[in-house]
C-alpha cells in the first residue's frame, strides 16, 4: 500500500524475496507472516508498521520481507517453511493460529529465530512468544461506552473464543458496568479475524438489537463503517490501530497496538547475537497498548475520567481485574482488593457475573 514506498530497495514482499540471491552476512533478514492484508486498517496494518519501523531503524543493515493474508493452519506452515529456506534470520508470525505451524517449522530450522504473537507454546529454544495486555485498553473503552450509551446496551464483536478475546470482553463489560450499573452487554462471535462482510453483519445485528456502543476484536474497519450509517446514534472504537478516518465519530477513541519497540528490540538482539527465548506480555506501562485520541464527541467529564484510568493503569496503580469480581455463575473469583494472576488470565475461559450467554466451544 502507500507505506511500501518507504522500503526503497528492501524486498517488497516474499514473492520477490524468495527468488532473491542470499544476502551478505552482515545483513539481517527479518520476515513477517500476516493473517490479513497490510491495508486492513487494523491488526495486520499495525504489525506492518512495526516491520517498517525495523527498516527505518536499521536501514541497509536489515532486509524485511512479508506475506499477507496467510490462512492459519497448513498454509501457514508452508509459508513459514519457505521463509526459513529463503534466508530469514528471524520470523515473526503474527496470529494466534500460527502457533503450531511456527513450532513445527522451528524444529527443522534451529538456527532461525521465531517469534509468535499471542500464543503460549515455546516447544523449542529458538521460539519466543509475545503478546499485549489488550484488556488494559478494553477497560478504558468500556468506561467510555458505559458512560455514553443511551440505550444501556453495548456490544462486543469477538473473533474466536480464546483467552485473549475473553479477557477483553470481561474487562470491557466490568468497566462499563462500573460506569453504568444498568448496562447490558451483547456479544456476537464472528469466527474470523478478518472478514469485513461478517464483521459488518455482526455490527448490524447488534445495532438492530438497540446496541449503541460497539467494540470489536476483529481486524477491519467494517464495524465502524456500519456504525457510521447511524448518523451519530452509535459510537465505536478503533481496534488495533487508530482508524482515524472515522473521527470524531463514530470512532470516539481507539486501542492501538504499538509493536514497533518490540520488533526493533528483537531484531537488534539477533544482530547482536544476544537473542534468547522469552515470553513477553507488555501493556500500557511499556507503551505497547496505547489509547488513541479521545475525540470531542466524548463529554469532557467522561474524557477526564478515561484519562485518569489510563494514567492509573500506566502507573501500575490499578489493575483492570481487581476484586471483588464474581464469575458468571455467581461464584467468587477475586475477593475485595485481590488482583488476578497472569496464569489465570492467560487461560481465561469464563465470563464474569452480569454477562449473559455462553462462551462457544
Amino acid at each position: 500500500m502507500i507505506r511500501r514506498t518507504l522500503l526503497a530497495t528492501a524486498a517488497a514482499g516474499l514473492t520477490l524475496a524468495f527468488g532473491a540471491p542470499a544476502m551478505a552476512q552482515d545483513v539481517t533478514k527479518a520476515c513477517f507472516v500476516y493473517v490479513g492484508p497490510i491495508g486492513d486498517g487494523g491488526w495486520t496494518y499495525q504489525h506492518h508498521q512495526g516491520a517498517l519501523a525495523v527498516k527505518e531503524e536499521f536501514g541497509d543493515a536489515v532486509e524485511i520481507a512479508w506475506q499477507e493474508s496467510v490462512p492459519e493452519g497448513a498454509d501457514a506452515e508452508r509459508v513459514i517453511t519457505q521463509m526459513a529456506l529463503s534466508g530469514c534470520n528471524i520470523i515473526f508470525t503474527t496470529s494466534f493460529g500460527y502457533m503450531d505451524p511456527t513450532n513445527n517449522v522451528a524444529a527443522k530450522f534451529p538456527d532461525v529465530k521465531f517469534e509468535h504473537a499471542t500464543g503460549y507454546k515455546r516447544d523449542h529454544p529458538n521460539v519466543s512468544t509475545y503478546d499485549a495486555r489488550f484488556y488494559e485498553g478494553r477497560a478504558v473503552l468500556g468506561h467510555i461506552a458505559g458512560k455514553m450509551t443511551k440505550t444501556n446496551k453495548i456490544g462486543y464483536i469477538g473473533s474466536f473464543p480464546i483467552p485473549e478475546v475473553i479477557q477483553g470482553i470481561n474487562s470491557y463489560f466490568l468497566h462499563a458496568q462500573k460506569a453504568n450499573p444498568d448496562v447490558e452487554l451483547v456479544v456476537t462471535w464472528a469466527y474470523t479475524w478478518f472478514d469485513p462482510a461478517k464483521e459488518a453483519d455482526a455490527a448490524r445485528a447488534m445495532i438492530d438489537q438497540g446496541v449503541d456502543a460497539i467494540a470489536a476484536h476483529t481486524d477491519s474497519t467494517a464495524p465502524l463503517a456500519e456504525a457510521a450509517k447511524e448518523d451519530g446514534a452509535v459510537i465505536g472504537f478503533g481496534q488495533a490501530s487508530d482508524m482515524a478516518a472515522f473521527k470524531p465519530a463514530p470512532r470516539v477513541a481507539s486501542i492501538i497496538d504499538n509493536w514497533n519497540p518490540y520488533y526493533i528490540k528483537r531484531v537488534q538482539a539477533v544482530m547482536d547475537g544476544t537473542w534468547e527465548q522469552q515470553a513477553s506480555w507488555a501493556g500500557m506501562p511499556e507503551g505497547e497498548v496505547v489509547i488513541g485520541e479521545i475525540t470531542e464527541t466524548v463529554p469532557d467529564d467522561v474524557k477526564a475520567e478515561a484519562e485518569a484510568l489510563i494514567a492509573s493503569i500506566t502507573d501500575g496503580d490499578y489493575h483492570p481485574f481487581t476484586g471483588p469480581i464474581n464469575k458468571q455463575d455467581g461464584s467468587v473469583w477475586l475477593a475485595e482488593g485481590e488482583v488476578a494472576e497472569d496464569g489465570t488470565l492467560a487461560g481465561m475461559d469464563f465470563y464474569v457475573e452480569g454477562i449473559t450467554g455462553d462462551i462457544p466451544n
